[in-house]
């Protein structure tokens, strides 16, 4: 006889949250902090994943904090979608709380091949968020709140005094509360107002001052640098790839398709976002000829291939920045 199989149901673990008293100096039971019929404030506290969370309960009679204890203990169990019957085995699980929800977030943003230095705005930003809710009591994503999230970013003006980049660390942001949805930590997602970003774009080089740019790699960089040097900034003009995918673009990534057009195939570095651009056959032919002027068999512009990235575009930089200078724009970039 085969044995019955005993269907298994998950259910949130759901702490054990006490009520305690905070009391006045002249009240004459410091002692007891269980004491209910005084009229000192009252508070809750608790432990989960190994942290401990206090919270105020914002009374100070002992039955409105019990209904607030109550409530927080039914947040630890909404997500429960069904009741214990009769021969059912309970097994208790735990749901993801921020800090866990923020690692899985750039989890996620890892394995799509993001550069580490992007990373780490994520977990800059996100962690600042973490900080700023546990100071308040909150524990799992759906205790996010719009006011709080309003509060969160009000003091972003003096930690980010470039309007782009509170754009972009809100972008992050809300980057990150999709992620919650998609992986229903959230309900909805709260809708931050938009931040108006007051500085004027960078604008592309008028033909004149790219033909002047052009112009002057020559004099400043004598071959086979120069026909480097050229070979970049053609390809970054026809690709529209950043200085930094263009420095660590591979050879594989130059790409001749079945019509015979050279493509740059690549991912962006920042965001991830696939590219597949076709270049002139004329800048094709200048970027094989700097292949053959590197060192490197894997890069075309790094030279060793070696070292950090970082490292290899930092240098590319301060030679642009020579010719940008000797063209007679010192700001372009």
């Amino acid at each position: 006889m085969s044995p019955i199989k005993v269907p298994v149901v998950e259910v949130p673990v759901v702490p054990v949250i006490t009520i305690f008293v905070r009391h006045s100096a002249d009240c004459t039971h410091q002692d007891d902090e269980t004491y209910k019929r005084c009229r000192c404030s009252k508070h809750l506290r608790w432990s989960f994943g190994g942290r401990q969370f206090r919270k105020s309960a914002k009374t100070r009679t002992w039955d409105t904090a019990d209904e607030v204890r109550r409530k927080v203990a039914e947040s630890f169990a909404q997500a429960d979608p069904k009741k214990p019957i009769e021969d059912v085995v309970i097994v208790a699980t735990g749901r993801a709380d921020i800090p866990q929800a923020v690692a899985l977030f750039v989890s996620s943003k890892r394995s799509q091949g993001l550069d580490d230095q992007v990373l780490k705005k994520y977990e800059r930003e996100l962690g600042r968020l973490g900080e700023f809710l546990s100071r308040r009591g909150r524990v799992f994503p759906h205790d996010i709140s719009l006011e709080e999230l309003t509060e969160f970013r009000a003091d972003w003006t003096e930690q980010y005094p470039s309007s782009t980049t509170r754009a972009k660390v809100q972008e992050r942001l809300r980057g990150f509360l999709r992620y919650c949805y998609q992986a229903r930590m959230i309900d909805r997602v709260p809708e931050l107002s938009a931040i108006m970003v007051d500085e004027p774009p960078t604008m592309p080089l008028t033909d004149e001052q790219y033909a002047k740019l052009l112009e002057v790699v020559p004099t400043e960089f004598p071959p086979p640098k120069g026909t480097r040097v050229h070979a970049l900034v053609r390809l970054m003009r026809y690709s529209g790839l950043a200085i930094r995918d263009a420095v660590t673009l591979e050879r594989r990534e130059l790409r001749k398709d079945k019509s015979g057009v050279h493509r740059v195939v690549t991912d962006r570095t920042k965001t991830g976002t696939h590219v597949s651009v076709p270049i002139p056959p004329d800048v094709a032919e200048e970027v094989l000829e700097a292949i053959k002027l590197n060192g490197s068999p894997k890069y075309i512009f790094w030279h060793t291939g070696t070292g950090k990235p970082q490292t290899a575009v930092t240098n590319w930089q301060h030679d642009l920045r020579q010719v940008f200078r000797a063209a007679g724009m010192p700001d372009g970039h």
